[in-house]
Formats: structure tokens, C-alpha cells, sequence
């Protein structure tokens, strides 16, 4: 008999321990690794409005890990080392870059840079260059001779750079050595004259600073913005404290990512589950609602097989590109 009951209590322990594990098993499989920008950035705050949002449409089918992030680049070079389900937000192209081998990705080429597969479009990253002082809205001319912080190691920076040699500054801007998330605080204390950042409009950390000092934003004529190649953008008048004129400047498109060991099911639930809080995001934050599944042809790449089966349920026209 006490063999009897010790065999049955075995049996009852080891069935618990199985379920216990299928059941943590299933709990992690949900688990999505989000990685978008740096706290206190706009795509940061995206980043949680879009995991609460998919969290409790989903009833926790589908979590949002967010991971803090120091910017595009590195967004796309963890494709390298990511073992679970990892979804991260980038410039299209940058993907483009890490595919071919070119560009920041030319000395860092690898073969699972090619898993990189598309899921939605996000809100575009629009180019602020902001600078103190209460003058509103100033011309580029305005930049000579000032201390400049554009951050490292970022696609914002690399672009700030850009538009820099673009519009023959290079040589006339001093440009601080110093982490983007800094700029704010750097500006308040004077130790800096401004700063250049890539994020989608309002965005958290000009209000920060907006809010304590005066500030200026630079504009771009026409012909800068023709020699950028990017999108027009128009950043409206009072979108930020002290800023009443509208301001001119280029954006870029944005998209989420994953891989292909992202599973076609998840990857077609998460897409399914974005598109249905769209409303709700955009009614809660004005950057979500500019967002169209037009902005799909904007994707490097192709489109995760998951999401591609969404799309054509929908009767959604993908470009032959994506496919």
C-alpha cells in the first residue's frame, strides 16, 4: 500500500511538474523582445503606448517587451545575436544598408541580416534641429558657430551629419561628443547651443525643455529639402511652446521588423492586433494617426509571411516587392 501511495504521489508530482513547465513554456513563447529608441524619446513613449495597447486588446496573447535602445543602428545590428521573438523599429533604409552590406553596416556584414522581415509602418522620423534662444523659427545660417550636440552612434546623428556637409556647415558647427538622450539637460545648462534630433513630432524631450527656457527651431528652405532627398515634412505652428510659425523639415519612414524566427501565426496576430488599436492609439497620441497601410511601400525588404496573410485578408494591395 505505502508503495502504492508513494508511486501515485511520484506520478502526481511529475504530472505537476509537466504542466508547470508547459505552461511557463507557453507564457514565454508570447514574450516579444520590443526595442525602439532611448527613454524620454517619442519612439520610446510609442513604444509603451503600444505595448499597453496590444497587451490588453490581446488579453496578454501578445507581450511587449520594451528594451531601452541607444538608436536605429543598433536596432538592426542585434539581428545578429537575437535568439527569440525580437521586433524593433528602424528607418527602412537602414535595413536596406544591412541587407547589401553598404553604408554603417559595411564592415559589419552578416548573413542574418537577410532574416529581417517587415510587419507595419510606425510614424515618420522627422528632423528637429533646435536651438535656444526666443526668436521661433530661424534659418540654417543660424547654426554658424554654434555648439551643436547630435548624438552618436544613431541614425539621427548620421543623418544630422549629413544635412550638416549638405548645406556647407561641416566646418562652421562645433559638434559636442555626447549621448543625444543628454541634449536636453546639456541645453538647459547652457553647455550647449542646441541639438539635433530624429524622432516623430511632438516629441517628450523638446517639451522638457521647451518648458523651462525658450527655444527656436530651424526650417529648411525648399532647395535644402530638395538636396536631403527626403520627405517633406511640416511640422505645425504651436506644436511646440513658443514655436507659432509652421517649420519645415524632412522626415523619413519608419517600420517595425522582426525575423523569420518570428512564427507566421504571432507574427500575423501581432500584425492583426496593431492594425485594430490603431484608433485607439491615434485617439490617445496625435502621432499614431497619420498612419495608412499606403505607407507599407515605403518597406525594405519583405513582408514577414504572418503579416503578408493579414494584409491579403484584408484585401490590402502589397507591392510584388514585399512579397
Amino acid at each position: 500500500m505505502r508503495s502504492l501511495f508513494r508511486s501515485a504521489f511520484t506520478t502526481s508530482l511529475l504530472v505537476v511538474a509537466a504542466i508547470l513547465s508547459l505552461s511557463q513554456t507557453a507564457h514565454s513563447d508570447v514574450q516579444i523582445i520590443y526595442k525602439s529608441a532611448t527613454a524620454g524619446t517619442a519612439y520610446h513613449q510609442m513604444g509603451a503606448e503600444l505595448s499597453n495597447a496590444v497587451r490588453q486588446s490581446s488579453h496578454d496573447e501578445f507581450v511587449l517587451m520594451q528594451e531601452e535602445s541607444q538608436g536605429s543602428v543598433q536596432n538592426v545590428m542585434e539581428v545578429m545575436a537575437r535568439q527569440s521573438n525580437y521586433v524593433f523599429t528602424t528607418p527602412s533604409d537602414l535595413v536596406e544598408e544591412a541587407m547589401a552590406g553598404t553604408g554603417v553596416f559595411a564592415e559589419r556584414s552578416h548573413p542574418r541580416f537577410q532574416n529581417i522581415r517587415g510587419l507595419f509602418p510606425l510614424p515618420a522620423m522627422t528632423m528637429h534641429f533646435i536651438l535656444a534662444g526666443d526668436k521661433g523659427v530661424v534659418t540654417t545660417d543660424t547654426l554658424k558657430g554654434k555648439h551643436l550636440l547630435i548624438g552618436r552612434g544613431t541614425f539621427s546623428a548620421r543623418e544630422a551629419a549629413r544635412y550638416l556637409r549638405l548645406f556647407g556647415l561641416e566646418e562652421r558647427v562645433r559638434i559636442a561628443d555626447a549621448a543625444l538622450g543628454s541634449g536636453p539637460d546639456a541645453l538647459k545648462k547652457g553647455q550647449i547651443d542646441g541639438f539635433v534630433t530624429a524622432s516623430s513630432y511632438p516629441t517628450p524631450n523638446i517639451f522638457e525643455v521647451a518648458a523651462s527656457m525658450p527655444i527656436s527651431m530651424v526650417s529648411l528652405s525648399d532647395e535644402q529639402v530638395e538636396m536631403t532627398g527626403s520627405l517633406r515634412q511640416i511640422i505645425p505652428g504651436g506644436t511646440y511652446p513658443g514655436v507659432n510659425v509652421n517649420v519645415q523639415t524632412t522626415s523619413l519612414p519608419v517600420m517595425a521588423y522582426t525575423t523569420t524566427q518570428m512564427g507566421d501565426d504571432m507574427a500575423y496576430g501581432l500584425t492583426k492586433t496593431f492594425w485594430e488599436v490603431l484608433d485607439d492609439l491615434a485617439a490617445g497620441s496625435a502621432w499614431w494617426s497619420g498612419i495608412t497601410p499606403d505607407q507599407l511601400g515605403n518597406m525594405a525588404g519583405k513582408l514577414h509571411p504572418g503579416a503578408l496573410r493579414y494584409y491579403e485578408e484584408m484585401g490590402i494591395n502589397i507591392p510584388d516587392a514585399l512579397r
